[in-house]
């Protein structure tokens, strides 16, 4: 499902057909890579059993397979292990070709295609897709991220009121400053990663597909849903929200990601509780002018490990 809200501005696309990368020039500030012709699927790490705890973190609890959980010592933050590598490779990073493993998935009918909707390959998204490769996964914010009341920095804790009225690029920004060591760094989700996290859980049958993509209703906090309060829950409130550890993908609260469209505008996801879950599933694409803010929009975080 798609809902037009906005029309303002023009992007101008780049090809992402996966094959050799290069450095062209500066859009929109990030540097943006030109890929070509490449039809084969990337080839990914079969030690995805053995998710690796980066520097500054430790093991919570979960399996590899059924969610991994870690914690940052500084601030209780968590994050969830994705196991990339047990995905069917049905997922694509060109919009053409649907062989990838780590990639967008057409689950709303050809929705991202007739938008025109696609992923631009910034330097941070080939570092990942070269991490996803070495590591077999990623490790995605347990909850919608909210920010500390003392220190004012971002977190990914339960019992939070999530971070929202915050536009695309300060939350970009944010999610960018959340690590910067050289041996770990972070960045906004990508629509890529936003589909992989959906087709696990329909992989691990946690989820089935009309749930991710049809109706979410009896999963999330939509309006009227039986899980409603008409309102906004706290992080990892409600237990029914949480699939494979990861809390309130659905409803709740809509979320930025980097996936973009060729009129400028930046995807959000997932539905809010001012939504139906029949009309706004979790895996249904609506997209907005990037310097909207909205009580209703917020946004995760992804770690990339080098």
């Amino acid at each position: 499902m798609i809902t037009k809200r906005y029309t303002y501005g023009k992007f101008i696309r780049k090809e992402a057909r996966m094959a050799t990368y290069k450095k062209t020039q500066i859009v929109n500030i990030d540097p943006v890579i030109r890929v070509y012709n490449r039809k084969e699927p990337n080839v990914y790490s079969q030690n995805y059993a053995n998710p690796p705890i980066p520097e500054g973190y430790k093991y919570v609890c979960g399996k590899w397979d059924n969610g991994f959980v870690i914690e940052r010592w500084s601030d209780g933050s968590q994050f969830v292990w994705v196991p990339v590598s047990i995905l069917d490779a049905n997922g694509t990073l060109d919009g053409k070709f649907f062989n990838e493993k780590l990639g967008r998935r057409n689950y709303c009918n050809n929705a991202f295609s007739r938008a025109d909707f696609h992923e631009i390959l910034t330097e941070d998204f080939v570092r990942q897709l070269e991490s996803v490769k070495k590591y077999g996964g990623f490790y995605i914010s347990r909850y919608s991220i909210s920010k500390n009341q003392q220190t004012g920095e971002p977190q990914s804790r339960k019992g939070e009121e999530p971070w929202t009225n915050i536009k695309f690029k300060e939350a970009k920004s944010v999610a960018k400053g959340f690590e910067k060591k050289d041996t770990i760094t972070s960045h906004l989700t990508f629509g890529a990663e936003y589909d992989s996290v959906l087709e696990w859980f329909i992989k691990s049958k946690k989820k089935t597909y009309r749930e991710i993509a049809k109706n979410s209703t009896n999963w999330g906090n939509y309006w009227n849903s039986k899980n409603s309060t008409k309102s906004i829950w706290k992080t990892g409130s409600c237990e029914e929200g949480c699939v494979n550890n990861i809390y309130d993908m659905a409803g709740n609260i809509e979320e930025w990601t980097q996936e973009r469209n060729d009129s400028s505008f930046c995807v959000i996801r997932g539905g809010s509780y001012r939504n139906k879950g029949k009309h706004y599933p979790t895996a249904s694409r609506v997209f907005d002018y990037p310097n909207n803010s909205s009580s209703t929009i917020g946004f995760r975080i992804v770690l990339c490990i080098q």
